[in-house]
């Protein structure tokens, strides 16, 4: 396991420009916050390699780039709960009783692909769903957001779906989250939302999260109330972006 601490690498700026297709769609400032943002978390975070592998620059800047697109609209230390993130190459599968979709318990296998432990514990990362996802936003599922979505949602002391957020933001987040998500437990269909969604509240809330940065514009059209509510939260609007030429 190996840990580095270091900061922006020199040609930072190609590297993101390559791995990241969000890049294209920033304004200058929100490329500059996005830098600044990678790099508080390059210098102040732990990072480390499971099972031998190795962290290169652009490992560790992708991830840290993409988890930056959360906070664009926030600050660094709303993510005061991560530790470390720990990278492994690829998806790993585990076994066992869980909790299903729609309040069912399964024991299939069930892929891995990140994980966010609770409290000031690390966020785990598949490499090669990260890159996937930076590459190809519109697929709709980005495990370093959902994973870092956790993470917001954990700032108050539960994992229930609804981050730290206004008094009078609350009643609504929580009847159009409410609506949604009972819906996709009874069955019901909400793209651009996955069904995984339906596991539980904090669940849904990192899947509309993905959906939110990856799929903005489709998001819109299906869910504006979910997409108004989300764009408050964040102080985004990321379907109001240009696109790239």
């Amino acid at each position: 396991m190996r840990r580095s601490r270091r900061g922006l690498p020199d040609d930072a700026e190609q590297i993101i420009e390559r791995e990241l297709a969000h890049w294209s769609l920033l304004d200058d400032t929100e490329r500059q916050r996005l830098l600044a943002d990678a790099d508080w978390l390059l210098r102040h975070k732990h990072w480390e390699a499971a099972r031998g592998f190795e962290l290169t620059d652009t490992i560790r800047l992708v991830i840290a780039a993409e988890a930056a697109l959360l906070i664009l609209g926030l600050t660094p230390d709303h993510y005061r709960l991560v530790s470390s993130i720990i990278v492994f190459p690829s998806t790993t599968v585990t076994t066992g009783e869980r909790a299903g979709p729609a309040g069912t318990r399964t024991d299939e296998p069930l892929a891995i692909h990140g994980l966010a432990q609770d409290r000031r514990g690390p966020v785990l990362v598949a490499w090669d769903q990260a890159q996937a996802s930076a590459r190809h936003p519109a697929r709709g599922h980005n495990v370093v957001i959902h994973e870092f979505a956790h993470k917001l949602d954990m700032l108050d002391g539960m994992v229930d779906g609804t981050p730290p957020m206004t008094v009078g933001a609350m009643a609504p987040w929580v009847a159009i989250c409410t609506e949604i998500f009972e819906d996709l437990r009874a069955g019901s269909p909400h793209p651009p939302l996955r069904a995984y969604g339906a596991t539980n509240p904090a669940e849904f809330f990192a899947v509309a999260t993905e959906a939110f940065f990856a799929v903005p514009a489709e998001l819109w059209a299906n869910e504006p109330d979910l997409y108004r509510i989300l764009s408050d939260f964040y102080r985004q609007d990321p379907r109001a972006r240009r696109h790239p030429a």
